[in-house]
């Protein structure tokens, strides 16, 4: 059985482990893949996706980019993006990096194109030659000695790909930005998240415009967002950390571990200890 969580992998939110400043993880899926429905986010950490079999969008900087094989996506820390794949076979590598690595290396010269978000097609040629620093990092705990030297080696390949020119979306007043305090808090405090009348009031907006514009520039309601940020956040706790399943619904701000169960069984189709088990079957 695969784990439902994987339609989703490229979503906020993102936990680094201490002193592993890489995390990379190596997805395939099958003919029976559906399709992945919008979620714009955003996060701490620079993200690269280096897709094999792919179709769908990429959408970051008010700029949609069609997503085929062996093409590439970038996005710098703290920019909104989203990734709309269509059904069916797909298989990628994740790759987030610690803000404070890559922040240097994109200042160095040749460089700079790390600074925006960006979609690119490899040739064949580096294609070979990313795909294997791609693997080799997913098969690293973050904080292997050779994790940050594999990581700078992949960025300086991948800023040589050819680049991939996006189609420009309708601009929206200020986008996202209006709406970041809300997110931001809901980030640092997910077990006190506000209901959207406070959610507002951070926003300086009134809660039905809060409201109506969330739904428009996110494609979900405030408490479908925060509901969705807790139960992904619970996710990668429940295969990461060895955390009690009571422990981390407390931690989330679930009223109760059998309430947090229910909600996670309706997102993901399972118990949080079978997601544990199959995910941790899976990884062995």
């Amino acid at each position: 059985m695969a784990l439902p969580h994987l339609e989703r992998p490229i979503c906020e939110p993102v936990e680094l482990r201490p002193g592993a400043p890489v995390r990379a993880e190596r997805v395939q899926q099958g003919a029976e893949a559906g399709a992945s429905g919008s979620f714009v986010h955003y996060h701490d950490v620079y993200e690269l996706v280096l897709f094999g079999e792919v179709e769908g969008n990429f959408i970051a900087d008010d700029r949609r980019y069609a997503l085929t094989p062996r093409s590439l996506a970038f996005v710098p820390s703290m920019r909104h993006h989203d990734f709309v794949l269509a059904p069916g076979p797909r298989d990628w590598v994740l790759l987030q990096v610690e803000a404070a690595v890559v922040d240097a290396l994109a200042r160095a010269p040749g460089m700079e194109r790390l600074q925006r978000a960006f979609c690119a097609k490899p040739d064949r040629a580096l294609y070979r030659r990313l795909l294997p620093l791609a693997e080799w990092l997913a098969e690293l705990d973050g904080d292997d000695p050779l994790a940050l030297p594999l990581t700078e080696a992949l960025l300086r390949a991948a800023v040589r790909a050819r680049p991939v020119h996006g189609e420009a979306l309708p601009a929206h007043a200020d986008g996202l930005q209006r709406l970041r305090p809300a997110i931001d808090r809901l980030r640092r405090h997910p077990a006190d998240a506000h209901g959207a009348e406070q959610a507002a009031q951070l926003c300086a907006l009134s809660p039905a415009y809060f409201s109506r514009r969330f739904k428009q520039q996110v494609g979900m309601a405030w408490s479908d967002y925060v509901r969705t940020h807790r139960l992904h956040l619970a996710s990668r706790r429940l295969l990461e950390t060895e955390l009690p399943v009571a422990a981390i619904a407390e931690a989330l701000g679930f009223s109760t571990p059998s309430h947090f169960g229910e909600l996670f069984h309706k997102h993901f189709g399972v118990t949080p200890k079978d997601y544990r088990r199959i995910g941790r079957a899976q990884d062995a």
